[in-house]
């Protein structure tokens, strides 16, 4: 569990009202006592209102508990589309984390804006987003952060297929079909890939170091905005074509 989201979970367990020994928030997060005791003390630090002390317990000070959740109708609105968008077409790991989301958005809502949540009626299916998709996502989001090449085999629209070694740079998404830009080490220039045209899909051990001319940014220069896309994309009717 990361620290934010354990220190959150400190607070939203203090909201109850009744105190809580570090032992008890321990047990709860799956951490030692001393990382309560250093948490609690970093809130506390920080201007959160917590009482208490080591050996006796803590409680969040009731007349400075933390206001609810506000949000106009259109705020929330867009905050739950984008959560179902994620949902029906984020990677797995991202999946799992908008449901965690929500439910503490929901948690912390006042009744009045809890109920509009199921009156919010429009919905991103994603059928086309298959498990394994998903799992390539995120994989390969891992690599753009890690800076790791990735190899693959990549079939065109055409059918050709070749062989691949890349440094990825960003994923970007195009309502209906995700592509990996990257820096392509065979042909020697940026190039963009649909993920559902990448088999075999590996991320090596190799790092790559950004080099002036190979960066995302330098990407985005050369190709305007939105990006460049291959054939294949350019064949499902998206964006600009430039030849491979």
């Amino acid at each position: 569990m990361r620290r934010a989201d354990r220190l959150f979970r400190i607070v939203r367990v203090l909201r109850g009202g009744r105190l809580q020994t570090a032992r008890m928030l321990a047990e709860k997060l799956e951490v030692s006592e001393r990382t309560i005791y250093r948490d609690v003390r970093d809130l506390q630090i920080s201007g959160m209102p917590i009482e208490g002390e080591a050996g006796v317990g803590y409680t969040l000070r009731r007349d400075m508990d933390l206001p609810p959740l506000m949000f106009t109708r259109d705020e929330l609105t867009a905050l739950v589309l984008g959560a179902r968008m994620v949902q029906a077409w984020g990677g797995a790991a991202s999946v799992a984390s908008v449901d965690q989301a929500l439910q503490r958005i929901e948690a912390v809502l006042p009744a009045d804006l809890r109920e509009r949540l199921d009156s919010i009626l429009m919905y991103a299916p994603g059928h086309r987003m298959v498990q394994p998709l998903k799992e390539r996502l995120d994989l390969l989001h891992d690599a753009c952060v890690g800076r790791r090449v990735v190899a693959f085999c990549y079939a065109k629209e055409d059918g050709q297929s070749s062989e691949r070694e890349v440094r990825p740079l960003a994923l970007y998404f195009w309502g209906g079909a995700w592509t990996l830009a990257a820096w392509c080490e065979l042909r020697k220039d940026f190039r963009v890939f649909r993920i559902d045209r990448m088999q075999e899909v590996e991320v090596l051990g190799r790092e790559f170091v950004q080099k002036k001319g190979q960066r995302l940014e330098d990407f985005v220069k050369q190709v305007g905005k939105p990006p460049y896309v291959s054939e294949s994309v350019a064949a499902a009717g998206i964006g600009q074509v430039r030849a491979d």
